[in-house]
């Protein structure tokens, strides 16, 4: 009997966790109820020419990443994606992308600094590199709005000798 009550409690604490990175979604079957029960909810909502929405889950501070989940205008999954990407960082073109374009590529920021002297807004994320080193995504908007420049600098805080280490 305490064995079966053991199984019980175990599933039941397991079935509650939300999912950090959507794991358990199915494109073309889950809604958006299924999403929110299972990511939590969302910390921005956008909606898309066209009519898709994209909802999305930052997991920062803590975490180094940040998922968006589209839905089609049914509101059925069409895909679950970490944004925080050296391929998305790519699609930033200095100059040209726009705030707007720049939140849907990467969804919010984690930290927002305004630099009067230099008359820009900076962006910062915490993000993992192609091979999972550590680094901050900084990405810089003129006060009209576009791009001006994204910088990637490692987090050195657990390398030897870094800031996090005590040796």
């Amino acid at each position: 009997m305490s064995m079966k009550l053991l199984v019980t409690v175990v599933s039941l604490a397991l079935a509650g966790c939300a999912s950090f990175d959507g794991r358990g979604l199915m494109p073309g079957k889950s809604t958006e109820q299924d999403v929110v029960a299972l990511m939590g909810a969302p910390a921005e909502r956008i909606r898309l020419p066209g009519g898709d929405t994209v909802l999305y889950f930052p997991r920062q501070p803590e975490g180094r990443m940040s998922f968006a989940a589209r839905l089609g205008p049914d509101g059925v999954l069409r895909s679950v994606d970490q944004l925080l990407t050296e391929q998305n960082i790519a699609n930033l073109v200095r100059g040209t992308t726009t705030r707007a374009q720049a939140r849907e590529i990467l969804g919010p920021p984690w930290h927002t600094t305004r630099l009067e002297r230099q008359q820009r807004e900076v962006w910062e994320y915490k993000m993992y590199n192609q091979v999972q080193d550590k680094f901050f995504l900084y990405v810089q908007f003129s006060y009209d709005g576009i791009v001006q420049e994204v910088l990637m600098i490692k987090d050195y805080v657990d390398e030897p000798g870094g800031l996090g280490s005590f040796s």
